[in-house]
Order: structure tokens, then sequence, then C-alpha cells
């Protein structure tokens, strides 16, 4: 009798810093990633894209965003008239890759999902349609963690941002949800793994399984049950230094970075220094890093939940499970980012709560700022939105299937390889230029298998070049060597290049040193751009690429706001109704 398939679950943490679970070296309480870790492999140079959804389209189709559709955010693309309209930059994810979810499905594997999906709001682009059997997804980037939202005045206007990125917008399998009928004890980490757990249990048994849980935890709005938020009570009253300080000493303590390890200095334009704040802001500030904590703590007791139905259906160790966060921490402040371009400081003073008591509750919104955030990337140079280290280099957990060694990997990798990885321990072959009729890309990531079943040294050689891009921010590495490129005010707009194998902080620029290794990787990283269709890099965004007229801008993309779509449906219900 031929062995069973492994199963597959893949949960993915929203904007989780590198060192905010136990086993990495945090002080939030996460027992059962701790355990899943120290029994597991953790790994230590495991890479993902800059931000969210251009990470996610990696994961589902082990091949570069760019050319899944999501070269950037669509929220950034929506803004930026030199990306509309460009190949690989459509805002959703196209039928040009074959997917992971179908891939699996169509040999034999049941597939599953419940959680964030930002990879398109309309039901032909939803998981149902990219090859999930059962899903429970949010569709947008963010949403209120409880479901909630504001009663807007008649006639009144919300900022872009909010019409964009927080309507809490459900979908199941190809129907969209009806918020008033979700439980009245909603919360978005409990609600995912409920789901979840529920597909479990009324799957087909005589197949394995594909499961993919993606929190839209711990990302912005930050909000958490006070049994969860309530455990960090005064726990960063000293601020973000302290914070990053001992965050730096536990990764040493747990064999994750050396000891004589130079951190990047914190690169915070704009933002106080924590003595310079007043007392109520340093409270209020302090309260929302309390808050995240819960949200994580929260997490973590609902991933255990799905460790425990796993076990109790002797289905614990045939399954591999992978747990990572999809970028790096969260630490731009609102006004500085580019998908926003409003002010909406006083949006939120009129229709949220954010005194000191009521911060992480379901009528406030927060989040924390690039201090926290840098605590989290430490000891690595910036964070979410950058394709330096502490923006792309995330946490992973693999446990194996049966039972294997604890260790901890070095080696380099990238969620592309997440996908080639599965389908060759699943028996699957494969896609090539061609996928149920449709003409696809191939994929770009390698898989682990040689490297786990110890016929390879290395996950990838030395040779080997991977490329990032994200809103005009660049980088490129082959072996230990790497180019950034950060736009001002984080860096100086200019190719900078760093030795990581003793420079992992990226603190030391040696372009100047090694002026050949720098044209050397400049050249990889433009042939990186060509063949996975980079628009560019700032500040040359508006210049060097012409827009092609359109009489409506809206024609680069079919797209609608979360916020539009949740009105358009209301709006139709009540029709119905009435």
């Amino acid at each position: 009798m031929a062995p069973a398939k492994p199963n597959f679950l893949i949960i993915i943490a929203d904007d989780l810093g590198f060192s905010d679970v136990g086993c990495f070296g945090g002080e939030i309480k996460t027992p059962n990633l701790d355990s899943l870790g120290r029994n597991g492999v953790r790994f230590k140079d495991f890479h993902a894209a800059a931000a969210c959804s251009p990470t996610r389209s990696m994961l589902m189709s082990g091949t570069d965003h760019h050319l899944t559709g999501l070269g950037q955010l669509v929220e950034f693309t929506s803004n930026s008239p030199a990306h509309q309209g460009k190949p690989g930059h459509e805002g959703y994810l196209t039928d040009n890759v074959a997917t992971l979810p179908e891939v699996l499905r169509d040999g034999g594997y049941h597939t599953i999902m419940s959680g964030k999906w930002h990879l398109g709001l309309r039901p032909e682009y939803s998981p149902s349609a990219r090859g999930f059997t059962r899903s429970f997804t949010l569709l947008p980037g963010c949403a209120n963690h409880y479901g909630w939202e504001p009663q807007i005045e008649e006639n009144g206007l919300s900022p872009k941002f909010f019409e964009t990125a927080v309507a809490a917008l459900h979908m199941e399998d190809r129907e969209y949800v009806d918020n008033s009928k979700l439980p009245e004890d909603f919360y978005s980490t409990d609600h995912y793994t409920d789901k979840l757990l529920q597909y479990l249990e009324e799957r087909p048994t005589e197949k394995p399984f594909f499961a993919y849980l993606p929190y839209s935890a711990p990302h912005w709005p930050l909000q958490a049950p006070k049994e969860n938020s309530s455990r960090y009570k005064g726990l960063y009253k000293d601020g973000p230094e302290a914070l990053r300080q001992k965050r730096l000493q536990g990764l040493i303590r747990e064999g994750l970075t050396s000891a004589d390890v130079k951190a990047h200095p914190v690169v915070a334009p704009g933002s106080k220094e924590w003595e310079a704040m007043d007392d109520i802001t340093r409270a209020k500030s302090a309260k929302a890093m309390e808050v995240y904590a819960g949200m994580v703590d929260r997490m973590d007791e609902n991933i255990g939940r799905v460790i425990s139905y796993l076990k109790d259906n002797d289905l614990y160790d045939n399954t591999m499970i992978f747990f990572a966060s999809d970028n790096g921490a969260e630490g731009a402040s609102y006004e500085m980012i580019p998908v926003i371009g409003e002010n909406i400081t006083d949006h939120i003073e009129k229709y949220y709560n954010n005194s000191l008591d009521n911060i992480g509750q379901k009528d406030s919104f927060v989040w924390y700022g690039s201090r926290w955030a840098q605590a989290a990337t430490a000891p690595s140079r910036l964070f979410k939105m950058f394709s330096t280290e502490g923006g792309v280099r995330v946490p992973l957990i693999m446990k194996p299937i049966g039972s294997g060694n604890p260790s901890i990997c070095d080696e380099f990798c990238t969620i592309m390889d997440i996908m080639p990885t599965l389908l060759e321990l699943a028996g699957i072959e494969r896609p090539g230029s061609t996928y149920n009729g449709r003409p696809v890309i191939s994929m770009r990531g390698s898989s682990w298998v040689p490297y786990l079943h110890g016929s390879a040294e290395h996950i990838h050689a030395d040779d080997h070049v991977t490329g990032w891009e994200l809103i005009g921010n660049g980088a490129l590495r082959k072996g230990n060597w790497k180019i950034n490129f950060v736009n001002k005010p984080f860096g100086p707009e200019a190719w900078q290049l760093y030795d990581l194998s003793v420079d992992p902080g990226e603190t030391t620029d040696l372009a100047e040193q090694e002026p050949e290794k720098l044209k050397e990787l400049i050249n990889h990283w433009q042939q990186y751009a060509l063949e996975t269709q980079v628009v560019g890099l700032k500040p040359d965004l508006g210049t060097i690429i012409v827009r092609d007229e359109m009489d409506d801008p809206t024609k680069w993309m079919k797209y609608e706001t979360s916020s539009g779509i949740s009105k358009r449906l209301k709006n139709e219900r009540a029709a119905v109704q009435s």
C-alpha cells in the first residue's frame, strides 16, 4: 500500500515582526508557536516581499509578484499613474499563473482557506475561482477586527484610505457575506479559526488536504480582547528602545543572531523620541503596543485550537505546517504612506474613540508606528514597504512530516519556494508553460526537498539571484552580497552594497570599496527588472514611464473599493427587502 500523501497547513500572520513570538526572542506569550518552533525548524534567513498582497501572490504562484498581477499593492497602483495599465499591475491575481490550491486540487487534494485574501475583490478573482474548494475570506487588505463600522453622517465623505482598506468585506465561496449576519461576538482571528475548523471537520476524509489560514492580525487597526491585551499591562512603559534591546538579547539567546551583531540604527523621520513625548502620548503608545501583543497572544491561542484538532483526529503527524509573517513589521505612520494621500486624523477623531482606556476596542483606530516596528525588526534595517532586511526577512517555523530533529536553518530562501516544495512532496508535477488550457508563467522558486532530504548542501546555489521592488524601493541578493535602493528620507535614493555574512544589519555601505561587485549586482537587478516587468525606481517613476492616455482612468483594471462594494451590496439587499 502506498504511503498516504502528506497534508499541508500554511498559517500566515499579517505584519508580524521578526522577533515577536517567543521562540524568536520575544516576550509575547506564544506557547503553541514556541512548541512548533522548538520542536521543528526555525528559519532565520527566510524572505518575503515587502508588503502583504505581493507576498501572498508569491505564495500562491511560486513566482515573483510582478508577474502575477500584484506588482504593487492595488491601493498604491490606484494612485500611481506610472503603474496603471502596466502588465503585472492589474491589481488582482491573474490567470497568468497556475495557483498552489489549483494544482493541488487537480492533484487530488481537498483545498480550504479561511482568512485574508487581498488578491482581488470580485467573485471571479476570489479564492473559490483560484482553486479553493471551500473558503471564507476577508477580501481587502485590512478591516476592523470586530466587523464594526462607524455610521458616517449623510452625504459625509470618508478619506480615500477608509474607502479602500477598512470595510469588512467577506466572501464565503463565491457569495459575499452580509456582515449583519456575522456572529455578535465576531472577532477576526476567532472566526477565521472557527471556519477553518468547520471546513476540516466537513472535509472528505479519503483525500489529503491543503489548508490555508492567513490571519488579518496583528495588522492595524490594533484591536484585541481585553483578556489578552491586559496580560501585557505596563510591560512597555519604558518605550520602544528598551524593547529593542530586550529583543536583540532574545534573538541572541535563541541562537538566531550572533552575540556581536551590529544592529542598524533606528530610522524614524518625523517621529518623536520616547523622552520627547508628553505623558499621555507615551501612555497611548505603550497601550497600543499592549494591544498589539494581545492580538499576537490571541492568534497563538487560536493556532493552538487548530493543532489540538489535528492531534485529536490523528492528523498531526502527517501534516506539514508552515507559520510565517507576510512582511516585516508595519512601521509607517499613516501620513507617510504613499497609498493614502490624505490626512485622516480629522476622520479618526470624529468617528472613533481613541481615549486611553478605549484603545484596542471595536470603535478605536490606532497603530504603533516606526519605533515599535524597529524593535521587532532589529537588528535589521527598516520595516514593511522597504526591501531592506527589516522589510523582507520574516520569521518562518516549519513542522515537518512525522518527527524530526529540532533545528535552526540559516539557508537563504523565499516564499516563492513553498509552492514547488509542496508539489514535490505531494508527488505532483510542476505546471509547464500551459495549465488547464491557458498559458502560464513558470515558477521562479526552488523546491527544498533535496535539501530537506540531505541530497543537497544548500537550498540555493551561491550564484542564485533574487530581486525585490516595491513602490520604487529595490534590492537584489546574490549569495551573501546585497544591494539596496531606499527612497528619501529613509535612504539616499542610490544603490548601496552590503555583505550580509558579516553585516546582517546593513550598516556599512561597501559601494565605494567594492565598485565591481556593486556594478555586477546592479546589472543583475536590471535584468531582474526586465524579466519581471518592474516599472522603475523612485524618483524617476513619473518621468521614465509614459502613461497610456485613457478616457476613463479607472479602466486600467477591474477594480472597486471594498467600501464601494459593501455600499452596493447593502443597497441591493435593502431593495430586495422593500
